[in-house]
Parts: C-alpha cells; structure tokens; sequence
C-alpha cells in the first residue's frame, strides 16, 4: 500500500467522547480523562492501564435498544444475523479526519456502522475479516479495527473495553481463531485506499494526548 507525502497532523489533547447535537470535524469534543487508573489483565494482558470504573462497569451490550428500530432490525433480518452481543454510539473518524456519530454493532458474525439519525447502514464487515485490534497503552477511548482486505475502522468510545471484549469473544466463538489485541502507544490504520495514518499517544499533565498523523 502507498503512502501519501503529508505533514497534515490532528491533533487531540483529551479524550473523552461526548454525544451532542451535530458532527464535528475537531478534537473539542474530547474530555480530559480520568487519572483514575488501573491494570487489568483481562483482556489486555496486564499492559493497558484502564479506569476502575471501567473495570467495575457491568456489561450491558445493547445501550440504544435495537429491537424496536425498525431499520436496524431490517438490516440484521437481511444478513441473517439476531443476536446483537453490542450496540452503542461511537465516534468514528473518516478517511479525511473528520469525526463522525456512528451506531456500531456487533453481532455473532459481523460488524455494521450506521448512520444515528436514520439508522441506514454505512458499512458491514465480516468478523472473519477482521485481523486484529490496535489500542494505546495508555488510558484513552481510541481503537482500531485492522481489516486487511479493505480499510481500517479508527473509533472512539467510552465503552472502549466491552467493545473489545466482545470481538474477541465473538470471533473465538464463531471460528476458534484468537483475535490478536495489539498494544503500542503508535499504531498504523489504513484509513482509505492507500491512505496509512498514525495515531499517536502520549500521556500529558491531566490526561492523555493523542494526534492521528497522515504518513
């Protein structure tokens, strides 16, 4: 995959996503995160640091109610797939860095991105595509979904660690294979067709600073 010549940076001081009216191309809607830390060894093995609270916080899955969504259930009805193990509102970010309000889902087979507001689906992706998660080490809402055989997932949100529990347990569920988590304070995503970024993090006075980088 080519990579583009840029120096184009966003940069995101904070980290706490938050769920107001309208889209937002910048970082302003990232909170400061709590330095209320943690080490957890299930599921990332010691090395991420983690919120207690995140840690305490008990599974719910779905959080918007899909079942009385009649659009959502319609594209669930399409593919086959009932059981949502996850639902929630993230933030996504685009190819050109912009930020975007997404329902994410997980089911038992697949990944589906749709649109908030009128629940049409933006985008479905097979578990058994999936090749593994990038996350910082650090305490932030970020994570990457790798797909190697299309482009990259980049979101954020505060239910970052269910999000995570849940696509290794659904792919271990659905065919045995061991969903690697990678974790690195820089990783790449492919963010469109030869388009590579980096996200980097660094821990900073009062929470954690995280820039996504055009490579």
């Amino acid at each position: 995959m080519s990579r583009l010549n840029s120096n184009r940076r966003i940069q995101i001081d904070t980290s706490e996503p938050r769920y107001d009216e309208g889209d937002s191309n910048d970082g302003s809607e990232f909170q400061p995160s709590n330095s209320d830390a943690t080490e957890d060894l299930d599921p990332f093995m010691g090395v991420k640091v983690r919120r207690k609270a995140s840690r305490l916080r008990d599974y719910q899955g779905d959080y918007i109610d899909v079942r009385p969504r009649p659009h959502l259930m319609k594209i669930l009805e399409k593919q086959g797939d009932r059981k949502v193990l996850f639902a929630d509102k993230v933030i996504k970010f685009t190819g050109s860095g912009k930020m975007k309000r997404r329902i994410l889902l997980v089911t038992d087979f697949a990944i589906y991105i749709a649109d908030p507001e009128t629940d049409a689906l933006k985008r479905r992706v097979a578990l058994a595509a999936v090749e593994k998660l990038c996350l910082s080490e650090l305490i932030d809402n970020f994570f990457a979904i790798n797909i190697p055989t299309e482009y990259d997932l980049l979101m954020a949100s505060t239910r970052k660690t269910e999000i995570v529990t849940v696509l290794v347990d659904a792919t271990k569920s659905a065919s045995d294979y061991e969903l690697e988590v990678a974790l690195s304070n820089r990783f790449e995503y492919s963010a469109a067709a030869d388009v590579v970024k980096e996200v980097q993090f660094e821990e900073v006075e009062g929470g954690v600073k995280t820039r996504i980088v055009q490579r």
